[in-house]
């Protein structure tokens, strides 16, 4: 079946989804309510990962995350998951490698996904190369693996999503993540709703707004709940050079950010990603990115912003809450 002939034969007279229409009402939500997802990104990529996601998690606000199945430290996270089965922790589908020196290969293995693979048998580096050599049904193979690897390990995940975005990147690539997710019953993070912010964000015109309508729509009837809207501009938030040692001020700068994001709101179900680390002195050679993930785990363990939260009336949810509020429905 070919889901995403919708992605190109969607009717001009699609019904525009309101704030007053929203799946978060459909959950059960009242009407008018900002329901959001505080989600971390890229569990188990490293030890200052985990680090990070655990405590942005058990001491902050955060309350979901997505762990990158090929990468080195997911099974340290995953024993910590074992403990701490309540934990909301999804799949964060790779299908990129992107620092220089610190590499992962697919689970599915070099020869079953060649078109995955780089000069060196690794990820490619960026979502461009993915696009240019990978067939659909490699990256459907591949995204079978890594949860593959997940029920072996024992990890029931609670939601699906895409690293880089990859997944995204073509109707093709899309249709078998969706495809995967419906046949599994597992949520997909798809924003299928409004998207006021991200596509404001993305700049997206409003065709393909209204496809995503239509597949949240498909989402829905098959028994998933739906995000309302997806917040992703964070990591563009970067730490000010004058400031990149101070952690206080480090901290008070991203949670200025948070609390403009959170009141920048409309009502419905919207996640939220970071990517909350607390980088060692490894970290560095990973990745230049360490003060704007330390500023996430900062902001997520900031009086200051759990405060703002309350203030907005914001209502915190996880996809584990989703999904139960949707079988209810059944």
């Amino acid at each position: 079946m070919k889901f995403f002939f919708l992605l190109f034969f969607c009717s001009t007279f699609c019904n525009a989804q309101t704030i007053d229409s929203t799946y978060a009402v459909k959950l059960g939500y009242p009407k008018g309510a900002k329901v959001l997802i505080l989600h971390v990104d890229d569990a188990g990529m490293s030890f200052d990962s985990n680090e990070g996601t655990i405590a942005a998690i058990t001491k902050g606000v955060a309350n979901s995350c997505s762990v990158m199945m090929p990468c080195p430290w997911v099974p340290a996270f995953v024993h910590y998951w074992q403990e701490h089965k309540n934990l909301d922790a999804g799949l964060h589908l790779t299908l990129t490698s992107e620092w220089k020196d610190y590499r992962w290969v697919p689970l599915a293995g070099k020869t079953e996904v060649l078109g995955l693979t780089d000069t060196e048998g690794n990820l490619w580096r960026g979502v461009a190369d993915v696009v240019k050599h990978a067939s659909a049904d490699e990256v459907e193979k591949e995204i079978r693996a890594q949860i593959d690897r997940a029920v072996t390990m024992g990890f029931i995940p609670t939601h699906l999503d895409s690293h880089m975005g990859t997944l995204f990147a073509t109707p093709a690539f899309l249709e078998r993540y969706v495809k995967v997710g419906i046949e599994k019953q597992i949520p997909v993070m798809l924003p299928g709703g409004h998207n006021t912010l991200i596509q404001s964000e993305m700049k997206s015109p409003d065709s393909q707004v209204q496809q995503l309508r239509q597949i949240g729509k498909m989402l829905w009837s098959a028994g998933l709940p739906v995000l309302d809207d997806l917040h992703n501009e964070s990591y563009d938030w970067k730490i000010p050079d004058n400031i990149s040692n101070d952690d206080k001020k480090i901290q008070a700068f991203k949670t200025e950010k948070y609390i403009l994001a959170i009141k920048s709101l409309k009502p419905g179900v919207t996640m939220m990603i970071m990517h909350c680390t607390a980088p060692t002195s490894v970290f560095p050679y990973i990745s230049n990115s360490g003060p704007v993930r330390k500023g996430d785990l900062l902001a997520m363990t900031d009086p200051i912003f759990k405060a703002a939260l309350k203030k907005e009336g914001i209502i915190l949810t996880t996809w584990r809450e989703l999904k139960e509020r949707r079988d209810k429905l059944k």
